[in-house]
């Protein structure tokens, strides 16, 4: 089902909603670190909660490329309840709702038979969207030439964390970015956090990948 729903404009432009498939898993016992790294704010419970998705994606990345797809982003979030949620895409970059079934389903089975997440838990699979975010570093040569968004996980020696540019591709390990005519450098591994800004042109290289599977 959808996840957050956009309006028409004419002419038509491809959906850019994120497909959304979800289920629930009620874990046999509880694993007292995990809970309590969860219930916990401030530094020491996101370091937890960090340590734990390292633990994680080594695990549901193999599953989810067993099913066919490939991981782009997994995140747990949540408290008391906790939500695992995992964005997809088949390796043409595609993804429809059959497909976020199709993984939902495979993945619920492989949690309830390998038990990594204590406790109870929602899963979520979707789609990333036309704007998707950039988590591979391989993402940022994939998609040079197109607007983005970025977050560094420290402010450069300008004091600046946020920028909006064009991608120009891969630098050796840094990612290269024009902000406003200055060409700018950033290691991969600066970067906390990179979208894809929704353009005509993002929306036009969409339709063109869209058009051989129709």
């Amino acid at each position: 089902m959808p996840l957050r729903p956009g309006k028409r404009k004419s002419p038509p432009i491809p959906d850019n909603r994120i497909l959304l498939c979800g289920g629930r898993k009620t874990a046999a016992r509880d694993r007292f670190w995990l809970l309590a790294a969860l219930k916990k704010g401030g530094k020491q419970g996101n370091t937890a909660i960090l340590t734990a998705m390292s633990h994680l994606e080594p695990i549901i990345a193999p599953a989810v490329e067993a099913a066919g797809y490939r991981l782009v982003r997994l995140r747990l979030m949540g408290g008391e309840r906790k939500t695992l949620q995992i964005m997809a895409e088949r390796e043409d970059g595609q993804m429809n709702v059959e497909d976020c079934a199709r993984l939902s389903r495979a993945l619920s089975e492989f949690l309830d038979r390998e038990d990594p997440i204590e406790g109870d838990y929602d899963l979520e699979v979707s789609s990333p969207g036309i704007d998707r975010p950039l988590t591979r570093i391989t993402d940022f040569a994939r998609w040079a030439g197109h607007e983005a968004k970025l977050e560094l996980t420290a402010p450069d020696a300008s004091g600046r964390k946020r920028f909006k540019g064009t991608l120009l591709g891969l630098d050796g390990n840094d990612v290269a970015f024009d902000v406003d005519g200055t060409r700018l450098k950033f290691p991969f591994t600066g970067i906390a956090e990179a979208k894809l800004v929704l353009t005509d042109k993002l929306i036009q290289e969409d339709l063109k990948a869209r058009k051989p599977a129709q």
